[in-house]
């Protein structure tokens, strides 16, 4: 039998700690541990009306503000997911959730889902602007692989992913059963050795000089982003 190769050796290789995050603060959005005494609320009147964001998600729309409250009230108290509410921090506003799970520290390994954005904070500088913040605390806390997976069907999701700089790595076809459909799922990421030109483009995407007047980017986040992608999503070179 032929000598295979091994993987490099990881000199002073440390797991990093679970997250614990109490709060994260940029120019735009603030991230706070989801709390459902503080932000179902809020977050039930932000998505009221637009029952499409959960089409992609396992659970919801929720019939009331009660049922949401409790859904929340589950969800705060676990290490994974591990949730936090999203706000605006100019207007004061709870826009959304999102949370890191699939945490595995032994392996340097994280993934960002259960994103549910309302409408106000779609497609803004606070939702990149929070996910921005999830992937530095990752990668600046010792992981070495930050993922994002969606339904290979969504395909803002798969836009976003590639627009963040995360890599397509391909589809697990018939990976899962969500409300009785059938999904394969799309797998993207980022390494450790590919942060530092990443968050070079996000500072460069959030500084108020690559706004107009009316608030309109001058340089897409995509084209800073674009030379870091180890691999496009084939969807989106058609």
């Amino acid at each position: 039998m032929a000598e295979g190769k091994l993987g490099n050796i990881l000199k002073n290789w440390q797991a990093p700690e679970a997250p614990g995050i109490k709060e994260l603060s940029g120019r735009y959005a603030r991230l706070v541990r989801l709390s459902a005494a503080d932000h179902a609320a809020h977050l039930f009147r932000a998505y009221d009306g637009h029952d499409h964001i959960w089409d992609y998600l396992p659970y919801g729309p929720f019939n009331s503000s009660a049922q949401y409250f409790r859904f929340v009230s589950e969800l705060a108290s676990q290490p994974d997911p591990y949730f936090v509410a999203i706000q605006n921090k100019q207007t004061g506003q709870y826009l959304g959730v999102q949370s890191y799970l699939r945490i595995d520290p032994n392996a340097g390994s994280i993934e960002l889902g259960h994103i549910c954005l309302s409408p106000a904070a779609q497609r803004t500088p606070v939702s990149t602007e929070a996910f921005f913040l999830m992937i530095q605390w990752a990668f600046e806390n010792g992981y070495r692989r930050f993922e994002w997976k969606c339904d290979a069907l969504n395909m803002p999701s798969r836009r976003a992913a590639q627009r963040l700089g995360l890599s397509y790595e391909g589809i697990f076809r018939q990976a899962t059963v969500v409300k009785g459909r059938n999904r394969d799922t799309a797998w993207f990421a980022a390494i450790d050795g590919e942060w530092p030109a990443l968050k070079e483009a996000f500072n460069a995407w959030l500084s108020p000089t690559n706004f107009d007047t009316n608030g309109q980017q001058k340089e897409s986040l995509r084209n800073l982003t674009r030379l870091v992608l180890a691999q496009s999503d084939p969807m989106q070179e058609r």
